[in-house]
């Protein structure tokens, strides 16, 4: 499964820490949008639970890719 966005994109060097719960990227006073910073945590836990993962690309000014694999049923 592949969730792309076509939006402002993570900086190269917050791609390891995306996952980390209570992290914002943005912690300017003039964020345009709200949250905690718990969605892409809770996320990646629900597909850890379901054994699959969870990856992400990324380029600036181009967006965001997320690619998540679930193993194969039996």
């Amino acid at each position: 499964m592949i969730v792309e966005d076509t939006g402002v994109g993570i900086p190269r060097e917050k791609l390891k820490t995306v996952f980390e719960p209570l992290l914002q990227l943005d912690l300017s006073i003039k964020r345009k949008y709200g949250g905690v910073g718990l969605g892409l945590f809770i996320v990646k836990k629900i597909v850890e639970i379901h054994d699959g993962n969870i990856k992400v690309e990324s380029f600036p000014n181009k967006g965001s890719k997320f690619i998540i694999h679930f193993p194969k049923a039996i």
